[in-house]
């Protein structure tokens, strides 16, 4: 038995060991194409070397870009990420996702058994993802709620002569991020030539609301048909005011299935913490039996998909 822990001991440390000398191996590399890049970028390219399209890599590692290449979903996590306004690439959290589900599966193992350490490993690796939708929906929920009040500067500007490329310069310098960040994107791409109709369609891709929805068909239609846009801004930003303040009451009213959620997933785990504390024979049994740690797994995985559960039962859409 004594052997068997020295060599996991040893097992431990080399795993960890190579997890660092790769991640230093993979920043060193980086390093170098960032700077190399760099270099060509001062020094200048001949014309038939330089391209007319640039064309963004996934991952500054080739042979990393080349596999990632191969999977239709990257493009989906490169647009959450671009949609979290996170400068990150596709390689660096790919890599980071199979990382910490190495360094979870490694340490878990070592306590808990195979089965435990593959639940751990997929919760680990997921992690980086869930944190690039958690800073996606915040920056989505700041910028619906100060659109409407962009949407009534865009109507005074019209009301008072300005034309939509005018307006939407000024109210880019005018408004906090992330709204002004976006408007600035849209009128740069619309005075590049690109134009206005595939300008708002890159700025649906990139804030996929339904108020920028709207306010991209607003101005479609009034392109087509003519009439009073600033009326229709007006209108628009009123509208939008009264449905972030309902969606205000429902998530006021949404907290406490939520609270009780967030209770009911930790209570188990503090008993259990408390029971190990208080009586720590009566916990042993439990650990010891050959099926003890896979019911724990279970209990643990069972815990976090309610918590998911109750939070998406309470998460009205309005």
């Amino acid at each position: 038995m004594l052997i068997v822990s020295i060599l996991a001991f040893f097992v431990l440390i080399f795993a960890l060991a190579s997890i660092v000398v790769a991640i230093s191996w993979m920043a060193f590399l980086k390093t170098r194409a960032e700077e190399t890049e760099a270099e060509q970028g001062e020094l200048g390219a001949p014309d038939e070397a330089a391209p007319l399209i640039r064309t963004e890599r996934l991952s500054t590692i080739n042979f990393w870009d080349n596999v990632l290449a191969r999977f239709d979903f990257m493009d989906i996590l490169r647009t959450r990420i671009a949609q979290a306004d996170l400068d990150w690439s596709v390689g660096r959290v790919t890599i980071a996702m199979a990382l910490s589900g190495i360094v979870a599966f490694v340490i878990f193992y070592k306590f808990l058994g195979f089965l435990p350490a593959a639940a751990a490993a997929v919760l680990a690796a997921i992690t980086p993802y869930g944190y690039i939708l958690r800073l996606r929906n915040k920056r989505f929920r700041k910028f619906a709620e100060n659109f409407p009040d962009v949407l009534d500067s865009l109507s005074r500007a019209l009301r008072a002569g300005y034309p939509l490329s005018a307006s939407m310069d000024m109210i880019a310098g005018e408004t906090v991020p992330p709204v002004s960040t976006e408007m600035r994107k849209t009128a740069a791409e619309a005075n590049l030539g690109v134009g206005w109709n595939r300008a708002l369609e890159n700025l649906a891709q990139r804030v996929p609301l339904l108020e920028v929805n709207l306010f991209i068909s607003a101005v479609a239609l009034h392109a087509r048909t003519g009439g009073k846009l600033s009326d229709v801004m007006s209108g628009l930003a009123e509208n939008m005011r009264e449905s972030i303040s309902l969606q205000g009451e429902i998530r006021s009213l949404a907290a406490h299935g939520k609270l009780t959620g967030l209770i009911l997933t930790i209570l188990p785990i503090v008993i259990a913490l408390m029971m190990m504390y208080v009586s720590p024979g009566y916990m042993q049994v439990l650990y010891n039996h050959p099926y003890g740690k896979n019911l724990i797994t279970a209990a643990v995985v069972c815990l976090i998909l309610a918590h998911f559960v109750i939070r998406k039962l309470v998460d009205i859409k309005v």
